[in-house]
């Protein structure tokens, strides 16, 4: 799964990668090192304007979604940390996805994310659960797949009030390869900027078609080092979150060349 990740960069500096004409203002999200569920986050995403059919233009835009999908027909908003990931080889068929796989895709920008790996002390003989940064090996931006939803609050009385929606997001994973692979069994999928278009054009519908657009972060060149306990809690977030720290494992090394740390403001 994809539990936890990195997001710093700020709307100005994503809009002109994913061709956003109009981004929010910078404040509207704080740079994030340690990104949790239930947490809002940037999401790229085209919508048709309301009360339009599905030939009408599409606008893209830079969003902040709720993070943990939840559906529309929940009744209540907790379901969502639940369905945080939605896997690739099912997610055309749940109930929870299906809907919003074939209408509402979207990216969530990522500077990498991270895994827990279970290691043993070679003093202790105990196991515990080492983090890894995961991200791609030239630092650029990670466009993971994703999902979105809309969920009508009931205890708001009218649809025009800004309460009464909430918009939700999901990531898609599948099995991990390459350094993701030799620390977890899962990752995200992320798309290239070649097929951005088509995986956020809501009028693609085609499942086998969409699936097939999918591939590994960064083409599978991932460098993953590993990072301070201090990630496992959610109240930490700062740039110290990626350093690389020395590990202690009575294995080889995982990791692969030592890499500076994000910068505190990337661009």
């Amino acid at each position: 799964m994809c539990g936890r990740y990195v997001s710093t960069r700020s709307p100005q500096d994503l809009a002109p990668l994913f061709h956003v004409s109009d981004p929010p203002p910078a404040e509207t999200l704080a740079p994030s090192w340690n990104v949790a569920p239930t947490d809002n986050v940037w999401a790229v995403l085209e919508r048709a304007p309301r009360d339009r059919d599905d030939s009408a233009e599409v606008s893209r835009e830079l969003r902040a979604l709720r993070w943990g999908l939840v559906p529309s027909w929940a009744k209540d908003v907790k379901i969502g940390s639940r369905m945080i990931n939605a896997r690739v080889e099912t997610v055309h068929e749940k109930p929870a996805f299906r809907r919003a796989f074939t209408r509402r895709r979207c990216l969530l920008p990522a500077d990498g994310f991270y895994e827990w790996e279970q290691v043993k002390d070679p003093d202790t003989g105990k196991t515990r659960k080492q983090p890894y940064f995961i991200h791609s090996e030239d630092d650029q931006v990670l466009a993971l797949a994703g999902l979105y939803e809309y969920w009508r609050d009931p205890a708001v009385e009218h649809d025009d009030d800004p309460d009464a929606w909430l918009m939700t997001c999901t990531i898609i994973t599948t099995r991990a390869t390459d350094a993701a692979g030799r620390v977890h069994p899962r990752m995200p999928l992320a798309l290239t900027p070649d097929h951005y278009d088509t995986w956020l054009d809501p009028t693609h519908r085609n499942p086998d078609e969409l699936r097939a657009l999918l591939e590994q972060p960064a083409g599978g060149h991932l460098d993953a080092r590993p990072v301070s306990t201090m990630v496992n809690s959610v109240r930490n977030n700062s740039s110290r979150l990626v350093d690389e720290v020395a590990v202690q494992d009575s294995r080889a090394p995982l990791r692969r060349p030592v890499r500076p740390s994000l910068p505190q403001n990337p661009t």
